[in-house]
C-alpha cells in the first residue's frame, strides 16, 4: 500500500517508516499538516497515519479539511492524546481508527492493514446505503426513508460499522474495538445498551426490525 505518514518526531517516524517498508509498503513521510493536506489532494494514498500535534495545521484540522474536500482516505490517528474525549474528537473529525503512543508496532501494522482492506470510497460513494437507510460520510448525516436520524457519535459509529459490513455478522468484540478502542471483553452491557438506543431511533419510528441479533454470534443488518 501507499501510506501517508504525518509525524513530526523524526526518530519515531523513521522507526514507523522502516517497519512499514519492511512489511512491503511505500511511505511518504511529511512533518507539516498543511503540506500533508496538499499532498493528500495530489497523491493517491491507501491509508493515512496522522499525529494530532503537528506543525502547520494540527491533525484534527487536517482530517476535517480532507473530509470537507471529499477525500475518503482511511485515517489512523497515532497520538499521545489518549483520553476518551480525545478519541471521540478524533473519530468525530473523520478519523477511522485511533491508536495511542506508546504502541506495539505489530498492532499498528494490523490496524493499517485492516484500514487498507476497506473498499475505497470516493466521490458519490461517500454515501453508504442499505435499504432506505442513507449515511452521508462527509456531512455525518443519517436518514431513513428521507427522515433525518439524530444519532449520538457512538450510535453513528456503530451504524457505520454495520453499513460497511452489510451481509456479515458484526461481533460484540468488533464493536468494542472499533467504537470504544477496547481490545478485550470488559463483561459489561455497554454494547447492548448502545444497540438498544440505536434500535429505538433506527427501527421504532418505522415499525420494523432491521438490526437483527444473531444468537451466539453478534448482530447484522437484515431486512428479511
Amino acid at each position: 500500500m501507499h501510506i501517508l505518514l504525518v509525524e513530526d518526531d523524526q526518530k519515531l517516524a523513521d522507526y514507523i517508516e522502516q517497519g512499514l517498508i519492511n512489511a512491503g509498503h511505500t511511505v511518504d513521510h511529511i512533518t507539516d499538516g498543511s503540506i500533508a493536506l496538499a499532498a493528500s489532494v495530489t497523491e493517491s494514498y491507501d491509508v493515512g497515519i496522522i499525529d494530532r500535534m503537528i506543525p502547520g495545521i494540527d491533525g484534527l484540522s487536517l482530517v476535517k479539511a480532507m473530509r470537507a474536500a471529499n477525500l475518503a482516505l482511511p485515517v489512523l490517528f497515532l497520538t499521545s492524546l489518549g483520553g476518551v474525549d480525545d478519541r471521540v474528537d478524533g473519530l468525530q473529525a473523520g478519523g477511522d481508527d485511533y491508536l495511542t503512543k506508546p504502541f506495539a508496532f505489530p498492532e499498528l501494522l494490523a490496524r493499517v492493514s485492516a484500514l487498507g482492506r476497506r473498499p475505497p470510497i470516493q466521490g458519490e460513494e461517500l454515501t453508504l446505503n442499505y435499504a432506505d437507510i442513507s449515511m452521508n460520510i462527509a456531512e455525518r448525516k443519517v436518514t431513513r426513508a428521507g427522515q433525518t436520524l439524530d444519532l449520538l457519535p457512538k450510535e453513528y459509529k456503530i451504524l457505520e460499522i454495520f453499513l460497511r459490513n452489510q451481509g456479515r455478522v458484526v461481533t460484540k468484540n468488533m464493536l468494542l474495538e472499533k467504537v470504544w478502542d477496547i481490545h478485550f471483553d470488559p463483561k459489561t452491557s455497554v454494547v447492548e445498551t448502545h444497540i438498544s438506543r440505536l434500535r429505538n431511533k433506527l427501527e421504532k419510528p418505522f415499525g420494523d426490525t432491521i438490526l437483527k441479533t444473531v444468537r451466539g454470534a453478534g448482530y447484522k443488518l437484515d431486512m428479511g
